[in-house]
């Protein structure tokens, strides 16, 4: 059990720095379908067993806990790949059901989505997130170790066709991989009206291979799409979101100028070169039911385990508040730096945390 919070302190999930988690991302589980070089080794990870994992009705419940009790505004359910839980639509239904005004958002790969997005657009689900690193079939490959690029396109058209949008694309840079794709990225997604973001390689891989030097930076990003684009800062409240946004015009080639009406919008996530923890709003629960007040703590604290020894709502929500006061100020630490000296990375990759 976390440390009790001192007395007076208000009620939510608030931590000693006066961050206050209001959007949880809950994983449904570890396993995924793709091998993403940045993620998962190979030949994959041990799996949980599905005795280990949390039922739909414990999700149910815990999500309860966190509206009810806690505060919580938003909804993101992750993995691993949660389409590959066959009771994903009624988990989301269910959901629904007790949260009829709760935003619930969810990440994928979008392998098999086309064949979800209606069902899952009529279950109760808002929006959706995809992750997308490549619009070639053999670099797309070679980052997931699956040649399965024309399902993922297919499942962000179903998404788009479903209605579940905004429709956000997700895309890590990989030094001299798939880093000449920036400005193909995002002019592809500029034509279909979906919102890029591009997320700075972060040290969560199963491998342990993560270099800062090998990293694509925010500014190395932001270089590589002002060959044929003209970023300007998108004014409108970040409100602890982890995109910096920018609005996006064509460069006049010519006379290195930009012309004419924005095309939209692109983020930038630089979790490591420009951390943004100051203004975290988030809480996490893994597919087991650990809770990680941070994406880069090294404490976790078992709210299925008191769930399934009797521990009754309020109770949960005490210690859930207790861990969330403790939360480090910056990537599991009391201070920014991955790449510290001091940093050490988690046991646990990015699909076993769930993003």
């Amino acid at each position: 059990m976390p440390p009790t919070r001192p007395s007076g302190v208000p009620a939510g999930l608030l931590d000693r720095f006066g961050r206050q988690a209001t959007d949880l991302r809950l994983s449904l589980t570890d396993k995924c379908n793709l091998r993403c070089s940045y993620c998962m080794p190979a030949q994959g990870l041990e799996w949980l067993s599905k005795q280990s994992l949390m039922t739909p009705d414990e999700i149910v419940r815990i999500v309860g806990i966190s509206v009810d009790k806690l505060a919580i505004k938003e909804l993101r359910l992750t993995g691993g790949e949660p389409l590959v839980r066959p009771d994903l639509v009624n988990i989301i239904r269910a959901l629904r059901r007790q949260h009829p005004d709760l935003p619930i958002s969810m990440t994928t790969n979008g392998v098999g989505l086309d064949k979800k997005a209606g069902s899952l657009k009529d279950a109760g689900l808002t929006r959706i997130n995809v992750s997308l690193d490549s619009l070639h079939e053999e670099t797309f490959e070679l980052l997931t170790r699956r040649p399965f690029l024309n399902k993922v396109l297919a499942g962000v058209e179903a998404a788009r066709t479903a209605g579940l949008g905004p429709i956000k694309i997700n895309a890590v840079l990989m030094r001299g991989i798939n880093d000449a794709e920036a400005s193909p990225l995002l002019a592809w997604a500029l034509q279909h009206d979906y919102e890029l973001r591009f997320i700075e390689q972060m040290p969560l891989d199963a491998d342990h291979g993560w270099t800062r030097r090998d990293m694509v930076t925010a500014a190395e990003i932001r270089e590589l799409l002002s060959q044929e684009f003209v970023l300007t800062p998108d004014l409108r409240e970040r409100a602890g979101a982890p995109a910096e946004r920018f609005q996006v015009r064509k460069r006049n080639a010519a006379k290195g100028e930009s012309h004419g009406a924005a095309l939209g919008t692109v983020g930038i996530i630089a979790s490591v070169t420009e951390p943004f923890c100051g203004d975290c709003r988030r809480t996490r629960i893994t597919a087991e039911g650990k809770l990680m007040s941070c994406l880069f703590s090294r404490e976790e604290f078992d709210l299925l385990g008191l769930m399934r020894t009797g521990a009754d709502d309020e109770e949960i929500a005490r210690c859930w508040q207790d861990a969330m006061w403790i939360k480090p100020r910056a990537h599991g630490m009391d201070h920014s730096g991955l790449d510290s000296t001091d940093y050490k990375q988690s046991g646990r990759s990015m699909s076993t945390i769930g993003g």
